[in-house]
Formats: C-alpha cells, sequence, structure tokens
C-alpha cells in the first residue's frame, strides 16, 4: 500500500493499537501520545525513559515483528522542543518546522518569477494558513499575508 494512503493509515492505527495497550497498561506510561507510526512518551526520569525504550524495543521485535528506528528514537529535555506531527512541540506551546516556513515562502518566489500562478499560490497560502493556525504563529502568519499581498501588488 502507498504511504500515506488511508488504508496505511487505518491498518498501521489497528496494528500498533497492540502497543499503545502495552504501553498504557503494562509499562503504565501517563504521557503517551501516538500518531500512526510516531509516538512520543514524557516523563521527568531519563533512566525511566530509557527502560521503556528498551522494553518497547523488546516488545516491537518479540510480539509486532518491527525495530525502533534508531536514528528517530532520542531522549532529550522538553525543553528542546519535540519534533512531532508537523510541529515543534514545547512544554506551553508549538511552532512550524522552519522547512514549512521556507517551503511557503518559496511558494511565493516562483509566484514572483511567474514560476506559478495567482491560483497556485493561493490554494498554497489557504493549506499553509489552515496548518499554521494549529501553531503559536499569528505574527508569523501575519507577515506572510502581508509578504503575499506587496508580491501580488507588485504585480498591477
Amino acid at each position: 500500500m502507498p504511504l500515506g494512503n488511508y488504508t496505511s493509515q487505518f491498518f498501521c492505527n489497528v496494528y500498533l493499537g497492540r502497543l499503545d495497550h502495552f504501553v498504557k497498561n503494562f509499562l503504565k506510561a501517563k504521557y503517551y501520545i501516538r500518531y500512526v507510526d510516531d509516538f512520543v512518551i514524557l516523563h521527568n526520569s531519563k533512566k525511566q525513559l530509557r527502560i521503556w525504550r528498551n522494553d518497547i524495543g523488546n516488545f516491537l521485535r518479540n510480539e509486532l515483528k518491527l525495530i525502533l528506528h534508531p536514528q528517530k528514537t532520542k531522549i532529550f529535555s522538553l525543553t528542546r522542543g519535540i519534533d512531532f506531527v508537523g510541529f515543534r512541540n514545547f512544554a506551553h506551546y508549538k511552532l512550524l518546522r522552519k522547512r514549512n516556513i521556507q517551503n511557503m515562502k518559496q511558494r511565493i518566489k516562483a509566484f514572483e518569477k511567474n514560476a506559478i500562478g495567482l491560483r497556485s499560490l493561493t490554494e498554497s497560502y489557504q493549506g499553509w494558513q489552515a496548518y499554521a493556525s494549529w501553531a503559536n504563529t499569528q505574527k508569523l502568519r501575519k507577515n506572510i499575508k502581508k509578504e503575499i499581498i506587496d508580491t501580488i501588488w507588485e504585480r498591477v
């Protein structure tokens, strides 16, 4: 099945439901969040997180025939923020990933160079704005909107 397909997401959720039960009921992790195949566990003890990482690795390998991604499985302080489901998540706020901001700015530049049309730019902006509104981005969204309006105005 293609990645990103709704059936892929559905079956991933069904298959990893066993992981959810293991983490919540056996490990008793209080702050566990999973979206499709990405998950985060929060705890104030690095030692406990290391133990859980080993337990989860063993569970996935033995029960579900899966392995944790070695480069993406990390333990660090929440003060650094967690890159999760398209956002940089902190304790009391969330920001967009830098590449998502850069992608929108590249669309504006493409419009400036006539590489894309107004309709394409508008559609991109509407999708980006809806996504960005889930983060603490009021000032950023205002600035991007102004940049788009200024760019369109220069064409008139």
